[in-house]
């Protein structure tokens, strides 16, 4: 609380506002260059008391403390003049159409073939790739399944043969030596089919994996069933028979490069094949069961069976063979069958070439 005293000065309001003042403000004193103001008093203000000393008592108003602003201020890194040089502008000249020479240029490219990139250094070359595989298993598998066709064709023929004697023996004896060479010849084609029918089943499975790995990396995405299904589906008896169409159906749709979402469509050649697999395990299967059936009319029928099951093996393998070659002609870039040299031979219509008048420095002679 703050005092002032009477002689100080007379009330405030006993000045009348003037010009720039409002009512109720003490004009200022002056004392030498400096002035005094007074705080504002109004009607509102508190009440004047008396005091014993004859001095006026007001309480001092009140007013909110305006805080202080900071100047804004941003600071702003400029290079010194002279630090930064400033590029020329280059003027883009218009397109003159290509390059001309005049004289046949010497350079070019080497006259090497396009190869991978496996022995360049920083390369992962001992790494091979899944589709890498599949040219080398194709061929191999290609070889053994047609020497597989022919044994089996062999062996079917062997029990055609056995047949043919078993029919004349009804009405005529047969020689010893002949009967004796159709049956070592049933048995050794019977053994060599059935021993080499492994060799290229085990190979189909393995190109059928390596081929799902490659087909799914050129698609950039996993493939649609894990390895145990796959075996399952191609290996165990009675529910092969279904299962085949849906692993090879799904192979060809990812080598294809169709979309995941949409529902895999076999093509002619893959529904003949699968219709060659299920005939040949459902007479494999006729053919061991009715040979357990005693009798002579059930062994010749034996022999019928066993003849149909060899030469649906070997329609089987031919089949198989052909749908490894359309799936690794599909996966691979370029065949390497398919390349050819080519050359020029005639050119017609071109115009006759300029004459040259002096050699160009540098020019080979």
């Amino acid at each position: 609380m703050g005092s002032y005293p009477a002689e100080a000065g007379p009330h405030p309001g006993a000045y009348p506002a003037g010009a720039g003042q409002q009512p109720g403000f003490a004009a200022p004193a002056q004392q030498g260059s400096a002035q005094a103001q007074y705080p504002p008093f109004t009607a509102a203000a508190r009440p004047f008391t008396a005091a014993s000393q004859g001095q006026v008592q007001r309480t001092a108003p009140e007013y909110p403390s305006t805080p202080r602003q900071r100047p804004r201020l941003k600071w702003v890194a400029s290079p010194p003049p002279g630090s930064v040089i400033r590029r020329r502008a280059v003027a883009t000249t218009p397109y003159t159409g290509p390059p001309s020479y005049p004289v046949p240029p010497r350079w070019g490219f080497p006259n090497l073939v396009w190869r991978r990139p496996t022995t360049v250094p920083g390369t992962a070359s001992s790494a091979v790739r899944a589709i890498d595989r599949i040219p080398v298993l194709a061929q191999s598998l290609n070889t053994i399944l047609w020497t597989f066709v022919f044994l089996a064709l062999a062996a079917a023929g062997s029990e055609i043969w056995r047949y043919v004697l078993l029919v004349q023996s009804r009405d005529s004896a047969l020689s010893t030596s002949v009967v004796g060479f159709s049956d070592a010849f049933v048995v050794t084609a019977g053994l060599l089919t059935t021993i080499l029918s492994l060799l290229p089943a085990g190979l189909a499975v393995w190109w059928l994996l390596v081929a799902r790995h490659a087909a799914a990396d050129e698609a950039g995405v996993e493939p649609a069933r894990p390895v145990w299904q796959v075996l399952v589906g191609v290996l165990v008896p009675v529910a092969n028979l279904p299962m085949a169409l849906s692993v090879v159906g799904e192979l060809e749709h990812a080598v294809l490069r169709r979309p995941r979402d949409q529902r895999p469509k076999p093509s002619r050649l893959v529904l003949i094949w699968w219709g060659t697999w299920v005939a040949n395990w459902v007479l494999l299967a006729v053919t061991i069961i009715w040979r357990l059936r005693p009798g002579v009319q059930a062994m010749a029928d034996s022999v019928v069976l066993v003849a149909l099951t060899d030469l649906t093996a070997a329609a089987l393998a031919i089949a198989t063979a052909l749908v490894i070659r359309r799936f690794s002609d599909l996966l691979m870039p370029i065949a390497p069958g398919r390349l050819r040299t080519l050359r020029v031979l005639k050119v017609d219509g071109a115009p006759e070439p300029e004459l040259r008048n002096a050699r160009p420095v540098g020019a080979a002679r």
